[in-house]
């Protein structure tokens, strides 16, 4: 079944903090819009999918969306519920009504009618409409703000089907009630992985976290400064300033089985999108034991019970929880993005011109560049649009 059309001037994909900031920027500028949202709220990711304890790992300043400061009485590092209710204020005083429950599934830019037409599937939420209809957009614009954590990731394990714990993708654990004196290991070191490892110890789980690769374990405060220097000074130097506070800060951690990479954190987040470790209290128990680091998790046997690790060892656990990150599908619905995003649904366009791409295609947020990218990103292709238009 499918319902008439609906004609805007810019379609947008998905109302996390990306989409939002760009339907800010287009309400600025008077531009109509239509936001589509498979979820049944803004910024799922935030309301449905994080951990309780969950802070923003950069400062304020660094956060906030366009147009609309953090409030001063807002910490400087905000939590959790303090950002959705500074998203809830951010989509009311922008006017931001998403249209949820549509779930696109196919994304064409029309040559002759110089039009983007979009079919979403209309699937159970606010202002959906009945199961399985089929809703049809056109846009002289079309903006991808599906964000970098789309689709859930958890990689193949051998015998990971007959382990008989408790198996969860880190977008499912809330927080470490329930876990006390359960061994628990943690799949991915990035910093969910870290937080949720950190979380696990505090509540009295008995914690090991997986560290496949090497990492940078870095302070809030570095980091913080770091960005202000990279105003100043070249991405190198900024980097091996941050690699000697490290070492300063926390010593070899070979000790702990962990390896610095060779090149600096914020080379690797602006070339390969890799974060570094913003330590918020994970290394101490590191060091203390209450959190043990083993290497790469190999398989699962002995009926289920014994989990295997790369250097031989096996240990038992009574639940796993994979922070091993997110996969983008973007490439399933959106047809003809090779001019602007990869495969994996990130743009792969050089930085600063990575959210432009041909025939009024856009993406926001996709440089893994972090909050105040996508907030970049945003006002960059409203003011492009207003220049077209």
């Amino acid at each position: 079944m499918t319902s008439r059309v609906e004609e805007t001037v810019v379609l947008i994909v998905g109302a996390g903090p990306s989409g939002l900031a760009t339907a800010a920027c287009l309400y600025q500028l008077s531009i109509p819009y239509i936001i589509l949202e498979r979820e049944d709220c803004i910024a799922s990711l935030f309301n449905k999918k994080s951990y309780h304890r969950l802070h923003l790992h950069l400062a304020k300043k660094f956060c906030q969306l366009p147009y609309l400061p953090f409030p001063e009485t807002f910490p400087t590092y905000v939590s959790r519920a303090d950002f959705l209710k500074y998203l809830d204020d951010y989509a009311s005083q922008f006017k931001i009504n998403p249209m949820f429950g549509n779930l696109v599934q196919s994304a064409k830019y029309d040559e002759g009618r110089k039009k983007w037409k979009v079919e979403a599937k209309r699937i159970h939420g606010r202002n959906a409409g009945e199961d399985g209809e089929v809703q049809r957009y056109e846009g002289r614009f079309l903006v991808v703000a599906t964000g970098e954590a789309s689709d859930v990731f958890i990689p193949e394990v051998e015998g990971l089907s007959e382990f008989k714990g408790e198996v969860i993708h880190s977008t499912e654990y809330k927080c470490g009630e329930g876990y006390e004196q359960k061994k628990v290991l943690v799949v991915g070191a990035g910093n969910s992985g870290m937080e949720i490892a950190l979380d696990l110890a505090s509540h009295g789980a008995k914690t090991s976290i997986v560290v496949r690769s090497p990492i940078h374990l870095v302070s809030r405060w570095s980091v913080n400064l770091g960005l202000r220097l990279l105003k100043f000074m070249p991405l190198y130097m900024v980097d091996s300033l941050l690699v000697l506070l490290s070492k300063i800060t926390y010593g070899d951690l070979t000790k702990y089985g962990i390896q610095r990479p060779k090149e600096g954190p914020f080379l690797l987040k602006v070339r390969d999108g890799k974060y570094p470790v913003i330590n918020v209290g994970t290394f101490k128990k590191i060091k203390s034991g209450e959190i043990q680091v083993l290497p790469s998790l190999k398989s699962i046997n002995d009926g289920g019970n014994k989990i295997v690790f790369e250097n031989g060892k096996c240990h038992q656990f009574d639940a796993i929880v994979f922070a091993t990150g997110f996969k983008r599908s973007t490439h399933l619905w959106l047809h003809g993005y090779d001019c602007l995003l990869n495969r994996d649904g990130l743009s792969k366009l050089v930085f600063p011109n990575h959210w432009k791409g041909e025939n009024g295609l856009y993406c926001a947020g996709l440089a893994r560049r972090g909050l105040y990218g996508a907030a970049m990103d945003a006002q960059n292709i409203a003011h492009h649009i207003y220049n077209q238009i």
